[in-house]
């Protein structure tokens, strides 16, 4: 199978790219190498899935001729690529571009293609909310840029599958965490801190956030699961995640743990329009896809604690 994988120099991209390929599958990859974070860190991610003969088109969504610059034939799109996260830095118009305007081209791209791809949608915990605790069948209540911009991304997509002009999915993915996690998030910056003595800014009251943190793989085991059950998730919504919460406080705990240090912290201002509580309720996922995420918090960062050292992170 020819898959197309947005977003593919990322973190969760590159990850999902490597399993595809194991899997037998033709991947190629795109990405625009934004400079949102670290470039060098993408690109350096773009060199390990090229050793695996994983071609990576560099190329903008947004403004770029798709029509000029990927293959005419693919089998599956997964579309990764978009404006992440939450940055006093970034405008609106950085989320409405990247995650709105990017996925319509896209979409435009794929349905002029003579056999139209399976469209799979990456979208985000953030569409639910400060709450992130609803079935996929309940209204959801956004309150980010980036979780509004990604609602809208999803709902194009299933406009399309609306109209019958294409097929696909969209799956909410919930707190992944893993090796490659972007220097931004709790966990690298985390192991960072601890590894380095540097000091911690943590965001006043998030010590008592809860998350479903959920390992990257098991994330990947997801998406995987949609292969095969295409027409049952045609037009559908998927959480996944694990139905595991753990708080801020336990994750910097098991961090200090593996590290066997006292991370310092510095108390900032609180983040607006940060989630409160994320628990992925995945019934629905559990199912149709006999999806059930597995590792353990800690299992999972000390893979992530091991790929950091051996990859001279920073």
């Amino acid at each position: 199978m020819n898959i197309l994988i947005t977003g593919a120099a990322g973190f969760i991209g590159s990850h999902t790219a490597e399993r595809f390929k194991q899997l037998g599958h033709r991947v190629i990859g795109v990405d625009n190498f934004s400079p949102y974070y670290d470039v060098y860190l993408k690109k350096r991610n773009a060199e390990v899935l090229k050793n695996q003969d994983i071609r990576i088109i560099e190329l903008d969504l947004r403004t770029d001729s798709l029509i000029e610059l990927l293959p005419n034939k693919m089998d599956c799109i997964i579309h990764f690529s978009s404006h992440p996260g939450i940055s006093k830095t970034s405008t609106f118009s950085d989320y409405l571009t990247n995650n709105v305007n990017a996925t319509q081209n896209l979409l435009n791209w794929a349905i002029g293609l003579k056999n139209r791809p399976y469209f799979i949608n990456i979208a985000t915990s953030s569409i639910y909310g400060l709450e992130a605790t609803l079935s996929e069948d309940q209204a959801p209540f956004p309150v980010s840029w980036y979780g509004v911009t990604k609602l809208a991304a999803e709902q194009l997509v299933l406009s399309y599958v609306r109209k019958k002009e294409l097929k696909g999915t969209s799956l909410r993915l919930y707190s992944v965490y893993g090796p490659r996690e972007r220097p931004d998030k709790l966990y690298t910056k985390l192991l960072d801190c601890g590894i380095n003595n540097k000091e911690f800014s943590l965001y006043e009251g998030s010590e008592k956030h809860l998350r479903s943190y959920t390992y990257v793989q098991d994330i990947i085991d997801g998406i995987v699961s949609v292969f095969g059950k295409e027409e049952l998730c045609n037009g559908e919504i998927f959480n996944l995640g694990t139905e595991v919460e753990n708080t801020t406080a336990r994750g910097i705990q098991i961090i200090e743990e593996l590290l066997n240090v006292k991370i310092k912290k510095k108390i900032s201002p609180p983040r607006q329009g940060d989630q409160l509580r994320t628990k992925a309720n995945i019934n629905k996922a559990r199912k149709v896809l006999n999806y059930n995420p597995t590792t353990k918090l800690k299992e999972g960062l000390r893979a992530q604690l091991n790929w950091f050292k051996d990859n001279n992170y920073w």
